[in-house]
């Protein structure tokens, strides 16, 4: 009995072991596909940024970070770095959000605001570049060092330019 449960035992962990739990890559988008809702008129909006970018959507402003997703063989999940501020005329802007989405879970990490909600759809690809394209390790990390510096220098948030949003449903273009 004693020799049933050990080598049971020494299966499970065989089965568990760190080494066979491999964790999921996922390969860098340079846009994503967000949804808005405004809670108080009801409207929706789906949207596209591009990774780096600053949009607007009413009081709300939403910088991409980063947007990455599974391979195509892997469970889909698609997440995005975002950071969302509100700038209310004659006020200081506020940090609403600042973290990861995933669109598998949107609840998981969710922004908390009581008139607007955003979450990530998707990531896509530009057209020009092929999602299974990927730079090399030295132009990774000089890329890297680029980002770095660039988000190094703006901690807090500031009013950006506005930007034209496109909306992907209709095809029009909004201008807040």
């Amino acid at each position: 009995m004693k020799l049933c449960l050990a080598l049971l035992f020494a299966l499970l962990c065989s089965i568990f072991a760190p080494e066979s739990v491999s964790a999921r890559e996922m390969i860098e988008f340079p846009r994503v596909k967000l949804q808005s809702l405004d809670k108080v008129t009801a409207r929706t909006m789906t949207f596209e940024a591009d990774v780096g970018s600053t949009l607007r959507f009413g009081p709300l402003y939403i910088r991409v970070q980063k947007c990455k997703k599974t391979s195509p063989i892997e469970k889909p999940e698609s997440a995005a770095f975002l950071q969302i501020w509100e700038v209310d005329p004659g006020a200081e802007p506020e940090w609403v959000f600042s973290g990861w989405m995933f669109s598998s879970s949107p609840a998981l990490s969710a922004m908390d605001h009581p008139i607007y909600d955003v979450w990530v759809l998707d990531c896509l690809t530009d057209g020009s570049v092929p999602p299974e394209t990927r730079p090399s390790e030295e132009e990774a990390t000089d890329k890297e060092a680029v980002k770095k510096e660039k988000s190094d220098e703006a901690e807090a948030p500031v009013k950006p330019q506005e930007t034209e949003v496109k909306s992907s449903d209709d095809k029009q273009s909004f201008s807040f």
